[in-house]
């Protein structure tokens, strides 16, 4: 007759071990997500200093930015009065030089035509009977503003044209700052380039003909 073998119980000690064993465990992933909980506020916390940060570097670029514009605002207006009172009334006298003799020399002219939706200003007007030199001034010229100037021109002959005006109109760049791609694309353009040159200014013709609007 066989007999079964039947498997003994777990003595006291081994079941001891055993809920050490758990109990080690556990506390070893308590600890744990201990250490992921600390290092989510870690992050947290430098998050939110970041975003202070932040913000307080947005504000303080913000007014240095307004700052900027308020200086180049400053010289803008400071340049443009050098302009009208020192560059413009020699530029007839230069442009004399050049075969165009203009009578009368204006600054800071505006022009408003709200019928047809027209409007203009002139940072320098020369003119005579039959013809009108519209002169851009910048400190900093770009191809942008000759490009913005040809629009102009543009206008000033659809403005003329409304008033039976038939004068041919020119138009001339100035600026403190020109770099040498500018200086040919204005000169390109058919326009008078105004640079200064010393303690005055030179004008240099067009490459080719005038451009006539």
């Amino acid at each position: 007759m066989e007999t079964t073998q039947t498997a003994e119980a777990p003595t006291a000690e081994a079941i001891w071990t055993i809920l050490r064993e758990v109990a080690a465990g556990q506390k070893e992933l308590f600890a744990s997500q201990r250490e992921l909980s600390a290092s989510q506020r870690e992050t947290d916390r430098i998050i939110k200093e970041n975003a202070a940060i932040n913000a307080a570097s947005q504000e303080e670029t913000a007014k240095q930015i307004k700052e900027v514009r308020k200086r180049h605002g400053d010289f803008t207006n400071k340049f443009g009065e050098i302009v009208e009172y020192m560059v413009a009334p020699n530029l007839q006298d230069r442009f004399y030089d050049l075969g165009l003799d203009f009578q009368e020399v204006s600054s800071d002219v505006k022009m408003k035509d709200k019928k047809n939706n027209i409007s203009l200003q002139i940072d320098v007007y020369l003119q005579n009977s039959d013809t009108g030199m519209l002169v851009e001034v910048k400190a900093d010229l770009t191809i942008s503003d000759i490009n913005a100037h040809i629009q102009r021109l543009e206008k000033m002959r659809k403005y003329a044209d409304l008033r039976g005006n038939n004068r041919v109109f020119l138009g001339a760049v100035a600026g403190v700052i020109i770099k040498d791609d500018v200086r040919e694309y204005a000169l390109d353009k058919g326009f008078y380039l105004v640079e200064p040159s010393g303690q005055t200014f030179n004008i240099t013709p067009p490459h080719s003909k005038p451009k006539a609007w």
